[in-house]
């Protein structure tokens, strides 16, 4: 949400609200991979329970998912550089590949949690 009203922000040229929604975004996603980290690192492989034709979509999503999360760090922080040092017409030469790229990570992110702790039991290891 908070990249799409970010970018629904500039849009309309204001500035300082566009500024606090990707900084919030940024945090947000921040923590939310410190976390994420942490978790993985102390609960280990958690496998996906489902069987039939939702496991071939569930390892698409996740693979295109995790493919692009890695690659999205990078574009964030250098889109933020540029942002920072004023360089604003690199910053929108980055930002227009960034945003869909950070968005489409933020939501088969949320899908991959959905069908891996909602919609299928997991099997947790033992």
């Amino acid at each position: 949400m908070l990249l799409l009203a970010g970018y629904s922000f500039i849009r309309r040229g204001k500035i300082t609200l566009h500024r606090a929604c990707m900084v919030a975004a940024f945090l947000c996603s921040t923590v939310f991979l410190g976390l994420y980290l942490y978790f993985h690192f102390h609960a280990g492989v958690i496998r996906f329970g489902g069987q039939g034709w939702i496991r071939p979509v569930y390892l698409g999503i996740l693979i295109t998912h995790t493919t692009l999360a890695v690659v999205i760090v990078p574009l964030i922080l250098i889109t933020f550089a540029r942002a920072l040092r004023e360089r604003f017409d690199k910053h929108r030469a980055i930002a227009r590949w960034t945003l869909p790229l950070w968005l489409y990570v933020s939501v088969t992110g949320v899908i991959v949690y959905w069908l891996l702790y909602v919609a299928y039991t997991p099997i947790w290891p033992t």
